[in-house]
């Protein structure tokens, strides 16, 4: 998506249909709000609602059904791919995904993206909280994908990924990727300030020492965290997902601003606003006294009259994403979008985003959202498909990379 008129209907429509050389925003296409479409008899179909979108996959996401990542009558040439069609009798592959019990919903997307099921595992915490796991199928031989976001209650969904790599080693299995689409501990990634622990190094380690022999990790709070680990490391990026969401929402391009919330968030937004038509960028100058606590104190760049575009890789109790949007309203801004890859959602932050600060907050199920922090404003998108691709391109040696160029 080196480029993308948001005003334009007709861009929205092509950049769907384009090829795999073509820009991100092919492999995700425009969904609008209450259109019912069916994808090919050979890849299932798929349901849009107006604001949420469930996969068809027998249950919703807790609840309430996700938007998709594909709405047109057809997938597009990218995904349509015989491997698909290979894959879908699941005995005859050397690939098994299991499922941890974090976010079992997205496990299911990713499973039937890429026509699998899921390979069955017994777990199970007994009455002092010691976490149980039994495969429950070989895996000899195979290429094991343990799907397991550390989300919250992040150090007990840490262990039982922990667990399940070492029961994967000592079952034989050939190679153990740790899909982690959250990664928890990933802001201690540096010392700030005298006798800090860098946990984000510690985790790496201890995955690895667990057995892991590769991590496949969404959008990490920062790029050197990858250098912590000693095994390969594939970082995925939520943004076409969200950069696609936004292109149907048919702004114009010349009244759109992209805002980082703070200045070591400014190589995301740049790089967020380069694929929105290359739209202005402004930076919220932010001043922490503390964990979770944050002040602002001033805005760099315009914003009045403008519709601005708040990116973030997580919203944890949103409080400088929402003294963010306040200082934006009173500079001016028309309307205040939020877009977060994970909605971490730590108490009060239900309360800040659906204040009426934000026109929408859009966020991805890489953490499950529960049912109680649903409000108005929210929108949930899938980045099941995004992470099927990825598990695909490694299981069968392509490029990642090219998926967000």
């Amino acid at each position: 998506m080196a480029s993308l008129a948001l005003a334009s209907p007709s861009s929205s429509s092509s950049s769907s249909s384009s090829s795999t050389s073509s820009s991100s925003s092919s492999l995700f296409s425009r969904c609008p709000l209450g259109h019912r479409s069916l994808l090919s008899d050979k890849s299932r179909s798929r349901i849009c609602f107006s604001n949420v979108v469930k996969c068809d996959l027998g249950e919703t996401l807790n609840g309430k059904p996700c938007l998709p990542v594909l709405s047109n009558g057809a997938l597009p040439s990218f995904f349509s791919s015989k491997r698909l069609e290979s894959a879908t009798n699941r005995n005859n592959t050397r690939l098994k995904i299991f499922s941890g019990t974090a976010n079992p919903s997205l496990s299911k997307e990713i499973a039937w993206y890429m026509g699998l099921e899921l390979a069955k595992a017994n777990i199970k915490r007994f009455a002092d909280g010691e976490i149980y796991v039994q495969l429950q199928e070989s895996v000899r031989g195979c290429d094991v994908y343990l799907v397991q976001p550390t989300c919250p209650p992040a150090n007990e969904n840490l262990m039982e990924l922990l667990v399940m790599i070492d029961a994967c080693r000592r079952a034989s299995a050939k190679n153990i990727t740790a899909v982690i689409p959250y990664f928890g501990y990933a802001r201690a990634d540096r010392k700030t300030q005298g006798r800090e622990s860098i946990a984000a190094k510690l985790v790496a380690n201890l995955l690895t020492e667990a057995g892991a022999d590769r991590v496949l990790a969404c959008d990490l709070h920062s790029g050197q965290s990858m250098g912590y680990f000693d095994i390969p490391v594939d970082h995925v990026y939520g943004q076409p997902v969200i950069l696609d969401y936004l292109a149907s929402k048919r702004i114009c391009c010349n009244d759109l601003v992209v805002v980082s919330p703070d200045v070591g968030g400014v190589a995301r937004a740049r790089a967020f606003a380069k694929k929105l038509s290359d739209a202005p960028l402004a930076i919220v100058d932010k001043r922490r006294h503390g964990h979770n606590h944050a002040e602002v104190m001033n805005l760099i760049g315009e914003v009045k009259g403008k519709v601005a575009v708040m990116v973030d890789d997580m919203i944890d109790t949103a409080g400088t994403i929402a003294k963010g949007a306040a200082l934006l309203h009173e500079e001016g801004a028309r309307e205040v979008y939020a877009c977060s890859t994970h909605a971490v959602f730590s108490p009060p932050a239900i309360e800040r985003l659906s204040s009426g600060l934000f026109q929408e907050v859009i966020v991805t199920n890489t953490i499950p959202v529960m049912e109680k922090n649903y409000f108005p404003q929210l929108t949930v998108l899938s980045v099941a498909n995004l992470l099927g691709e990825t598990i695909w391109r490694v299981h069968d040696d392509c490029s990642v990379s090219s998926i967000f160029q």
